[in-house]
């Protein structure tokens, strides 16, 4: 199978371009840790962007970063760190969930949308993003968006990017704002709580003005210990012990809470990020959204009806869901389960057989449908881009 890797973005315009006008089919890569993402590619070669590295440009006065999309994450990271930053969305490393090796890409972060524990204060990867360049279908080189974040009108190209898995174009540079690294981070741990108690507490704690920037729920025995409700603030020590207090009085009736600091707590964030409970073991894993309130009612349907573990980040609306990977891997339990509770499922890993014969991305409407056609024809009319991989029709 033929194997591209260019070396700067005209060298993949000129690959795209050929590989158009032959129809040739291109699955693409860039450190190819979350290929096993979405249905089995139907591909006849592989483009990478992992030659196409390296930071061109940091303001850290401006606060934005832009490499190309082959860059390695940690070493985007590592530059940021040194000027005391950071990426707002806290981009998960897929690795061991998805039993993968090579290295996370700063492309890959925003082709996926990539969105960690802190979305529920900095919003995800696409709110961050504010330009990239990229090939598309027709073997164009695209630029969209730029260093500062503006309204637009008509079709926002860098949103429409972020999460769109290589469907649309081959990212070739992307632009993020960053943000500060906060002087203190402090956890707080409520042991014991049952689900719906602890999303209750979440509930409470989001809704006060002392702005958590985490907000999880590991159930009894999940990784092996006692149910924990976890709340993570971030700021100057001052103003963090103050709402650390208030926090403590606003949420007595869940009872005491233990504070963590340091790297124990760092651990535990890092543990919730990767979804490492569910590293390691055979079973088919799930990514359902739903409003945080009814996190726990769900769950505990599709527990009724089939063998499961979960835990809740992102205060009770995202869920993340261990099964059997036998027959469907549950999906017409799960998604039966949320036209009743209400969001949608991703199935993120699971055998070949099972992702090539049930929707892995949540089904879309007819209109929906025909709307996403209408946008992959337009910016890759010859189909070459990942075929198939979210949707078995585009």
């Amino acid at each position: 199978m033929p194997f591209y890797e260019p070396r700067d973005e005209g060298e993949a315009a000129e690959i795209v371009g050929a590989a158009a006008g032959r129809s040739e089919r291109l699955r693409l890569v860039g450190g190819d840790t979350m290929a096993g993402i979405g249905r089995p590619a139907q591909d006849e070669a592989t483009l990478s962007a992992r030659a196409l590295s390296g930071v061109t440009l940091y303001e850290p006065a401006e606060m934005v970063i832009s490499a190309r999309a082959g860059t390695p994450l940690a070493e985007v990271q590592a530059m940021l760190a040194a000027r005391g930053q950071m990426l707002p969305f806290e981009p998960m490393d897929a690795r061991a969930l998805m039993g993968s090796a090579g290295e996370p890409t700063f492309g890959a972060v925003a082709a996926a949308n990539n969105s960690g524990p802190r979305r529920i204060n900095a919003g995800a990867a696409r709110d961050s993003l504010i330009g990239v360049r990229f090939v598309n279908g027709r073997g164009q080189a695209i630029k969209s968006g730029g260093r500062v974040m503006k309204n637009v009108t008509g079709l926002d190209l860098v949103k429409l990017m972020a999460g769109s898995w290589g469907t649309l174009g081959l990212l070739t540079e992307v632009t993020f704002k960053v943000l500060p690294v906060q002087e203190r981070v402090a956890t707080l741990v409520f042991r014991g709580l049952d689900d719906a108690r602890a999303v209750a507490a979440l509930a409470a704690a989001l809704g006060s003005p002392f702005e958590l920037t985490g907000a999880a729920h590991l159930p009894a025995g999940i990784d092996g210990a006692d149910a924990r409700t976890l709340m993570r603030l971030e700021g100057f020590s001052d103003s963090l012990a103050y709402r650390i207090g208030e926090l403590q009085k606003l949420l007595k009736r869940f009872g005491a809470a233990e504070i963590l600091d340091g790297e124990p707590g760092v651990a535990l964030w890092n543990t919730i990020r990767d979804v490492t409970p569910f590293a390691g073991t055979s079973e088919a894993v799930w990514r359902l959204s739903t409003a945080p309130t009814r996190g726990p009612a769900l769950a505990a349907a599709i527990g009724r009806a089939m063998p499961a573990r979960w835990f809740y980040d992102w205060g009770g609306g995202l869920v993340w869901l261990a099964v059997a990977s036998e027959g469907d891997a549950g999906a017409e339990a799960i998604r039966s389960a949320l036209g009743q509770h209400g969001g949608h499922a991703t199935l993120i890993r699971a055998p070949d057989a099972v992702r090539a014969a049930v929707p892995v991305f949540q089904p879309l409407s007819q209109p929906l449908m025909r709307v996403t056609q209408g946008i992959k024809t337009a910016h890759d009319p010859a189909g070459v881009f990942n075929p198939g991989r979210m949707y078995a029709e585009v």
